[in-house]
């Protein structure tokens, strides 16, 4: 036998290193191609959406069962959620239950339109909310706005996992569920719908509203002889009605925000009166009769001791629990259904962050949305746990922001849409690639200049815990209405200038 050479020997030796490099990447590349394929066949299946935020084609857009707006929006709204805004009225602004129940009904009615009509932009554009954005805001600088869009959405994940929490740790009174772990549940549950996206989150809002509603009913027929008993309060002034009205306000406006990522995928010729009705009644209804239902709490708690207890406790997962707690072990069930009913927002809520992710910044898109549910379900938590322990001042402090840059949003959007584009779905759709090519978008300066230009007059109408504007001393606070009208007024004049020099 002939001995081979050390040059043969190398060969043989570089042959068999070049051999298990590319068995290594071979299987690295299985294992990726494993899990790329396991998305793709739960796509195919409808169970997992891998679409994100890039518009939706039109043969794409197959929808037809518009009533899942009205079901996606209500099971939004069945939940102790706008409880828990409406017992701000009268637990914290000290307004009787007719004057906040008044205030509750009309700033719900006028907040709630813009959200109805840009969810009717959806189905015709394909586009979500902040995408169309780009149209006014331009490519980057609409990333500012999706940052605050962020924070808000964030914000009202927070509430609604401790709200959540806090329900299912005042069933067990604190024994065995910790609001901690509970927020954690909650978390966790939520973002396994965000994660499967748009069908598997229209099923589940098709049917979580039923159970959330019985749960909400029995609640309030267990607590009815408490509710009777409000404490007296004076009627109120102008600027307790104006301040209130515009934390409720600040419940409805953000949603414009995301109002079109729910109907993207609805067909293109749905009626849009249909699917502008269908968002406005979803939201509007249970939202008005359950913040009522918090005045009313709110009202009562300091004339029942098990209501305040509850109260200083769990704000209004501890008073629906206490009005339960009679009801024994059957009390404690439909406690445990209020604590799941915050699903509906949660979940919904999730979905829009994970596109509101990849809209951040023109790179993020690469990165598929499905893992921006677990990266927001890790914020979550983290921040819910320490939150929840001065729950009630952080809702304050947070409903109070939120509404003035959604009201500014929205002045802004409606402007170009209805004055500049006359309200043509063309102007957005005829090029398929101009939502994405800073060429065919305006830059943006005009948009942004009047979104913030307007908070001249904004801050010195606000009226916060932490500040209260020279205007809002005599008229309470007026920013969210300030925001909505300056900010269109000074769109006109900047957008004209910008198309004159930019073309576009």
């Amino acid at each position: 036998m002939i001995a081979a050479s050390e040059e043969e020997l190398g060969k043989i030796q570089v042959g068999r290193d070049s051999s298990s490099h590319t068995s290594a990447h071979r299987e690295e590349a299985s294992r990726a191609a494993g899990l790329n394929g396991l998305l793709d066949l739960l796509a195919k299946r409808g169970d997992v959406e891998l679409q994100g935020a890039t518009p939706v084609p039109y043969d794409e857009r197959t929808e037809t069962n518009y009533f899942n707006i009205f079901t996606l929006w209500f099971c939004m709204s069945c939940n102790p959620l706008p409880v828990t805004f409406g017992m701000v009225g009268t637990a914290s602004f000290g307004m009787n239950l007719r004057d906040a129940s008044l205030v509750i009904l009309f700033f719900t009615l006028v907040s709630t339109i813009p959200v109805a009509l840009m969810c009717s932009w959806g189905p015709r554009t394909g586009m979500r909310q902040l995408v169309q954005a780009r149209f006014a805001f331009g490519k980057y600088l609409v990333s500012l706005l999706v940052l605050l869009n962020l924070a808000t959405l964030t914000g009202f994940c927070v509430v609604d996992a401790t709200i959540g929490g806090q329900a299912l740790s005042a069933v067990m009174e604190g024994e065995t569920i910790s609001a901690t772990v509970g927020i954690v549940i909650i978390s966790l549950l939520a973002m396994l719908v965000a994660f499967c996206g748009f069908r598997v989150l229209h099923h589940y809002e098709r049917w979580a509203w039923i159970p959330a509603v019985l749960a909400l009913v029995i609640a309030t027929g267990c607590g009815g002889e408490g509710l009777k008993q409000q404490v007296a309060a004076p009627a109120a002034t102008a600027q307790q009605v104006l301040s209130f009205g515009g934390l409720v306000a600040s419940f409805m406006l953000p949603w414009a925000a995301l109002a079109s990522d729910f109907s993207t995928y609805m067909h293109p010729k749905a009626p849009p009166l249909r699917i502008a009705a269908y968002t406005y009644a979803g939201l509007a209804l249970p939202t008005i009769l359950l913040m009522i239902l918090g005045a009313a709490m709110g009202g009562a708690k300091t004339n029942i001791t098990s209501w305040e207890a509850g109260y200083d406790l769990n704000a209004a997962s501890g008073v629906l629990a206490a009005m339960l707690h009679p009801a024994g072990g059957f009390g404690r069930f439909v406690t445990v259904v209020l604590a799941f009913s915050m699903l509906g927002n949660l979940s919904a809520t999730m979905y829009a962050i994970t596109l509101n992710f990849q809209m951040a910044l023109p790179f993020f898109f690469r990165i598929p949305r499905v893992l921006y549910a677990v990266l927001i379900t890790g914020i979550v938590i983290g921040v819910a746990i320490p939150a929840a322990k001065s729950f009630f001042l952080n809702l304050e402090n947070f409903l109070g922001l939120i509404g003035y840059w959604a009201a500014a949003f929205i002045g802004v959007m409606l402007t170009e849409h209805l004055f500049f584009r006359k309200a043509s779905f063309a102007a957005y759709t005829e090029d398929d690639a101009a939502w994405d090519d800073v060429s065919k978008l305006p830059p943006g300066f005009a948009a942004t200049g009047a979104a913030v230009l307007c908070f001249g007059l904004v801050v010195p109408g606000m009226s916060q815990t932490w500040f209260v504007g020279p205007i809002a001393e005599r008229t309470g606070d007026i920013g969210f209405e300030v925001a909505l009208v300056l900010s269109a007024v000074l769109y006109v004049p900047l957008r004209t200038l910008e198309r004159r020099k930019y073309g576009r």
